[in-house]
């Protein structure tokens, strides 16, 4: 399956906006397209966030990256994505994903920190009608989670199908932000008897603890090896 057009570009950059030049740190900024693409693809949650009925709403859900597109997954009965399929212009939303990748332990309070890297995309999102595009969009968001996993579990049926909402937000404007490095503490409390440093964090498999009702002889797939 093919689905849609992708929104294709030559250049290898973002064009920054006023909404992705930060006020704080802009030096920890960047718009470089494999950067973005790296944070978007290594995540497995992203915060969804849009105004309501005047108020601002933030949701965690799902998500996959395709090309130059953003799908995030949804149920046909919650209101953002009732919102982003009716016959208008879609609706605002600005989708962020962050990993935390250290804690940054200074000699002072104000001086900890985190190392991280963060992508905060801005734009219009319009719900999937397309019944190729949206089942491109539900394997894709299966293989987010697990490399491969769409092509060993059952497909959605009708009912499911039609019980799945997903939304899509190109990727156009769209800026992420990295720190890295170790304390920056003050001079003058260098000699302060207090340990500074940072504390990496990592993920990855534990163990899979299997079903208990698997049919028998199903083995532990490849893809899911502990790593």
């Amino acid at each position: 399956m093919q689905g849609p057009p992708q929104p294709t570009s030559s250049a290898t950059a973002y064009t920054p906006t006023d909404r992705t030049v930060p006020t704080r740190a802009p030096q920890r900024a960047s718009y470089d397209k494999d950067v973005v693409h790296a944070i978007l693809d290594e995540g497995y949650v992203c915060h969804l966030g849009f105004v309501r009925d005047g108020a601002p709403v933030v949701l965690p859900t799902l998500y996959a990256r395709v090309g130059e597109r953003l799908y995030v997954h949804g149920s046909t009965g919650s209101r953002p994505l009732r919102t982003t399929g009716r016959a208008d212009a879609g609706l605002a939303v600005c989708v962020t994903v962050t990993h935390v990748d250290g804690l940054v332990l200074a000699r002072s309070a104000f001086h900890h920190s985190i190392n991280y890297r963060s992508a905060v995309v801005h734009g219009i999102a319009h719900q999937v009608t397309d019944p190729e595009e949206k089942r491109l969009a539900l394997d894709a968001l299966v293989d987010h989670a697990v490399p491969g996993r769409s092509r060993d579990s059952r497909p959605a049926n009708t009912k499911e199908f039609a019980a799945t909402a997903v939304i899509r937000l190109d990727l156009d404007e769209v800026s992420a932000k990295i720190r890295t490095g170790g304390v920056n503490d003050e001079p003058e409390d260098l000699a302060l008897p207090h340990w500074a440093g940072v504390v990496p964090l990592r993920k990855g498999y534990a163990t899979p603890v299997p079903d208990p009702g698997l049919a028998p002889g199903t083995e532990l797939p490849d893809y899911l090896a502990v790593r």
